[in-house]
């Protein structure tokens, strides 16, 4: 690596959390929740940073963590919560990179219906045997953001969905709240049976929402929902335990969970994320007066790549779903681009560690 390369890292913190990191630096007993947001292949790029975290450093400490995930990130926070985390990483990183869908001759890209059927079976392949250890980790609790459509968007089909999310657009545009005249936010808490639901580890006046116990019969329904893109996947119906209907990506409500989570003081969200900004929703990716900081990050630390290293990566910039039609002719291409930036972000681990050990408070930046 040149002397001159960038710095991979960059750490971000609301007041609360600076004032925390001011006065002791962080530590694992810090940590009161972890966010894991949607992004498809972008949440590649924080694999290696999970193995690290759950793996090495959050052992250092024994207090309970809420972990909240959408879409990728509910993979990820499930995969956390497995017996062998950084061997269930691992996979992770190998089993997305490597797969594989073929466009049917003629067509742009490949049925719904054939992406959803073998992103299930990837899905058993990879939590079979191990989903009653998931929902009972004795520290982590999983909980997975799904998007339960109302209205027009109760029942997928070819007009009613498309005309169904016009409508959450236009919607979301006027405000957050008038999204939930369309979708709401249904999430699904690990428990065990017999057991109260824990509460949400965060207030939910911004949008409607409803909370069901994740359990044995629903965690695949549930997990695939969180991950089914709109019009890339169909829709999940009728998961087990929630209300009847549609349920999409849980990235729609809450693309990278912007949400006013509860701490003690002397607690923080650790949010290992790709970028800066904490955009709420899926619909608000354009509405760039709802990217910034609000009070409700106030005590959160945003661990993510420097945009300028970002641009040392191959192609310039992160894993995304675009590159599935840019390599759509040349899967070994995508392989290799997509690994290669994988393998370079464990500069991201090597850097949060020494920053640990020496936090130099000069790294960190306002959220």
């Amino acid at each position: 690596m040149s002397a001159s390369a960038p710095k991979a890292l960059a750490i971000y913190a609301g007041p609360v959390a600076r004032d925390l990191l001011q006065r002791e630096g962080l530590q694992a007993r810090h940590v009161a929740a972890i966010p894991a947001a949607a992004g498809g292949p972008k949440g590649l790029m924080l694999t290696r940073l999970d193995q690290f975290l759950f793996g090495e450093w959050l052992p250092q400490a024994d207090q309970a963590i809420d972990l909240i995930g959408a879409s990728i990130g509910a993979w990820r926070m499930a995969t956390a919560c497995m017996p062998d985390s950084m061997a269930g990483f691992q996979r992770l990183e190998s089993d997305y990179v490597s797969q594989r869908y073929d466009i049917p001759p003629g067509k742009r890209m490949p049925s719904s219906s054939s992406v959803s059927e073998a992103f299930a079976r990837s899905l058993h392949a990879f939590y079979d045997g191990h989903v009653d250890e998931v929902l009972a980790h004795p520290r982590y609790r999983l909980h997975i953001m799904t998007s339960h459509g109302l209205h027009m968007l109760n029942k997928q089909g070819s007009l009613r969905t498309p005309v169904g999310y016009a409508c959450a657009f236009f919607a979301n545009a006027v405000s957050r709240k008038a999204l939930g005249s369309c979708i709401e936010r249904v999430v699904f808490t690990a428990s065990e049976p017999g057991h109260v639901v824990p509460s949400l580890p965060f207030a939910h006046n911004d949008l409607s929402t409803r909370q069901y116990r994740l359990d044995a019969n629903n965690f695949f329904q549930a997990l695939q929902a969180s991950c089914s893109i709109p019009f890339a996947l169909d829709a999940v119906h009728n998961i087990p335990g929630g209300p009847t209907g549609a349920y999409w990506d849980g990235g729609i409500t809450d693309y990278h969970l912007h949400l006013h989570y509860k701490t003690a003081p002397n607690q923080v969200v650790l949010y290992p994320h790709f970028q800066r900004a904490v955009v709420p929703g899926w619909l608000d990716k354009t509405l760039k007066h709802r990217h910034g900081a609000t009070s409700a990050l106030d005590s959160m630390v945003v661990i993510a790549p420097r945009p300028e290293w970002v641009r040392t990566l191959p192609s310039g910039k992160l894993p995304d779903r675009h590159d599935f039609m840019t390599y759509k002719d040349d899967f070994a291409g995508r392989v290799k681009v997509w690994q290669q930036a994988v393998d370079e972000s464990q500069r991201l681990v090597d850097e949060l560690s020494m920053w640990l050990d020496n936090p130099d408070m000069n790294v960190v930046q306002s959220l």
